[in-house]
């Protein structure tokens, strides 16, 4: 296990020992804290042997996210008991049920905007962090990250990350103190090996956009014959825990679409393992006559099955489309 993850590790493990004791201070001591703090022990004793970390049934290494989420895991996911494997599965169930309540609605409309969005993670949970999020004045904050790895891990510091934004846009900070403040939150309490690309974007009524791109894939500006990319303008979140971000400015025109997109997109591969390419997304969304964002969605989803001919997804897939509409 790295270095950096050991240390965070041992300190929750230290911090639990220490909540243990103060129980035991209050209430007395109990047959169940008595084994937590065996467990706790035991843990740490094995850190000292560099034993941490290594299944006691196969000597092979646990999975990190699952020590992330206890310290104390003792076996991989092949050597669980049945009941540890119905309770995990559970839990998953759960987990995935409670993020899919985090999403945003599926459709806004705000004066002549509308934005729409597809949500498809690669296993039970995703690391895809989705949002829209309405504004004073009309207006609307659109958000599409991706966190750095996969699975359980992945999903709980999305929804930290959704936390963080939803806690700060009421603050009415600028959309780069916003996005400093937010990576500054997320570098200080993940593990140092954590981060996540991310485009943070806030749309007026008058059709003027502003947009942070934080080393996530360049969104596409679709419209009258051409697309143009919005460049990252800065580092990934969390990649520094001092890092400062720029922000760009646009007009969108009535008729104009932004698409936004995880590398769940740009990333798949067919059979023979070629790339799908930002290049080819390019191309497509070019020709592309509609300007409805429900539409644009559908016509990449059907354009990135035909690419892949049914190869299973390798990654969480996140396509958010934003319109504006011409005055009726």
């Amino acid at each position: 296990m790295a270095a950096p993850a050991d240390f965070i590790l041992r300190q929750q493990l230290l911090d639990r020992r220490l909540r243990l004791e103060q129980a035991v201070s209050v209430t007395g001591e109990s047959h169940q804290v008595r084994n937590l703090i065996h467990e706790v022990d035991a843990a740490l004793a094995r850190m000292e042997t560099g034993s941490y970390g290594l299944c006691e049934v196969c000597h092979e290494p646990i999975e990190t996210e699952r020590l992330i989420t206890d310290p104390l895991t003792r076996l991989c996911l092949d050597h669980l008991t049945p009941n540890q494997q119905r309770a995990l599965e559970m839990d998953l169930e759960l987990a995935a049920a409670i993020q899919k309540g985090l999403l945003p609605d599926p459709h806004l409309h705000s004066g002549l905007w509308e934005a729409a969005y597809h949500y498809k993670p690669a296993g039970i949970v995703s690391g895809d962090y989705c949002d829209l999020i309405r504004a004073e004045r009309a207006g609307f904050y659109f958000i599409l990250g991706d966190v750095a790895g996969k699975g359980v891990a992945a999903s709980m510091l999305m929804v930290h990350l959704q936390a963080m934004f939803r806690t700060l846009i009421p603050m009415g900070l600028s959309l780069r103190e916003l996005v400093e403040r937010a990576s500054r939150v997320f570098c200080e309490s993940t593990l140092p090996t954590h981060y996540a690309t991310l485009v943070c974007g806030r749309a007026s009524v008058s059709g003027e956009v502003e947009v942070c791109n934080a080393g996530h894939p360049p969104p596409l500006l679709i419209g009258r014959g051409e697309v143009l990319s919005i460049d990252p303008t800065g580092l990934p979140l969390g990649a520094f825990c001092d890092l400062t971000f720029a922000t760009s400015r646009f007009c969108v025109e009535p008729g104009q679409t932004i698409l936004l997109y995880t590398d769940g997109l740009s990333e798949a591969r067919d059979r023979s393992g070629q790339m799908y390419g930002a290049e080819r997304l390019r191309e497509f969304v070019k020709e592309q006559q509609t300007s409805f964002p429900q539409d644009l969605i559908k016509t990449c989803l059907k354009d990135l099955a035909a690419f892949q001919k049914d190869v299973p997804a390798g990654d969480d897939l996140t396509i958010m489309a934003i319109g504006r509409s011409a005055a009726s």
